[in-house]
């Protein structure tokens, strides 16, 4: 018997609409509220340390010490941003031995340059590997595209905090004047231009932005057998301050500076990406949420999706050429497309929780972080 969606009766019609509503929410009701409960507002800067780390932090001059610090990199680049009006200034967390991977971000995401005429700067941000023959192809590569830093500390897991010290400093230092800092992970792809059309639209004054998906509440691990753990003599709080996860974030310029000023009073072992959240509370800057950032979780390809959203985790190499190539073409998504990419790529991602749902796509990117 065929079903006409005319003869059903109000019943039927009320089934439908609850089952479509419960649909809906379960797929972006996580989304709407993380985006509420999240929501940055302004502080009021009544805290006298919170005070003097902002005033500090507007009068931080890196001039004089351009000397010492240079000596910090193995490999600089002084002149990346030298005369030019920098828009978006991207770093890019790298291995040194993954130059193949540097290579496909470069070719793809990584290739936009400009933004409505704005200008748009990456830079791959690496530590010292421990082989001399993977030293060497560092330095070719580096004098090949001269888009490469590298400070002087062994690559490690745990330098990774030190490592994003260095990359704050760096920008500080030469690149003073862009507007916006992007850091991200080698492993995520990053939609610059949908991010930029974002950043082009704020409204206020681009202070105290730090930009990404927030996670709140997180509480320190207090698991004595884990490589993570922190000890109450460590860290006293029941909780973290809220952070942007560290697969790919936004600050403003003024923020970096406020993170070098803080730091000097941060000394405990949390994750990188913990210890800018961290900073950032003790300068008085309030993390914006954004569901547009996927943090550590990989978005299912859709292409009107990718075209909205700003990043996605755990993207293989072979991925990021036919993302690439679908946004190049820069095809226009319609409301209706947009809405409909959204869908599939949320559904399909939620899916991917479970083992039998995952692709090899993927694993494959897992591989490469």
């Amino acid at each position: 018997m065929q079903l006409s969606f005319c003869k059903l009766r109000t019943h039927q019609w009320c089934f439908l609409l609850f089952n479509v509503l419960l649909f809906h929410a379960l797929l972006f009701g996580a989304d709407f509220v993380e985006e509420y409960l999240l929501q940055a507002f302004p502080g009021t800067y009544t805290d006298l340390k919170v005070l003097e780390v902002r005033e500090r932090a507007r009068k931080l001059d890196m001039t004089t010490a351009r000397g010492n610090i240079s000596q910090q990199y193995t490999i600089n680049y002084p002149e990346a941003c030298s005369g030019q009006d920098v828009f978006l200034l991207v770093l890019i967390f790298s291995a040194p031995d993954n130059a193949h991977r540097r290579e496909a971000i470069r070719r793809t995401w990584a290739n936009r340059t400009h933004v409505q005429e704005c200008l748009i700067r990456t830079l791959f941000v690496l530590e010292s590997p421990r082989s001399l023959s993977t030293q060497a192809t560092v330095l070719r590569e580096a004098e090949l595209h001269s888009d490469i830093i590298q400070g002087r500390l062994i690559e490690s897991p745990g330098n990774l905090t030190p490592k994003t010290l260095l990359a704050m400093q760096w920008v500080v230092t030469y690149c003073p004047f862009a507007r916006f800092i992007l850091q991200a992970n080698e492993t995520a792809f990053v939609n610059l231009m949908a991010l930029g059309d974002y950043l082009l639209t704020l409204r206020r004054h681009p202070e105290d932005l730090y930009i990404g998906r927030v996670v709140h509440q997180e509480m320190p691990d207090r698991e004595p057998n884990s490589p993570h753990f922190l000890s109450p003599n460590q860290y006293r709080d029941k909780y973290f301050p809220d952070y942007c996860t560290g697969s790919a974030f936004v600050l403003s310029q003024d923020v970096a500076r406020k993170v070098i000023v803080a730091s000097e009073e941060v000394h405990f072992p949390v994750p990188y990406d913990v210890f800018i959240g961290i900073c950032v509370r003790k300068a008085g800057v309030v993390p914006t949420h954004s569901a547009r950032f996927s943090g550590e979780r990989h978005i299912r390809y859709n292409a009107c999706c990718y075209q909205f959203i700003f990043s996605s985790a755990n993207v293989g190499d072979d991925q990021l050429d036919s993302i690439w190539q679908d946004l190049r073409d820069e095809r226009s998504c319609s409301l209706l497309e947009t809405y409909y990419g959204l869908v599939a790529c949320k559904a399909l991602t939620y899916l991917d929780k479970f083992s039998f749902f995952n692709t090899g796509t993927i694993s494959d990117a897992d591989s490469n972080g």
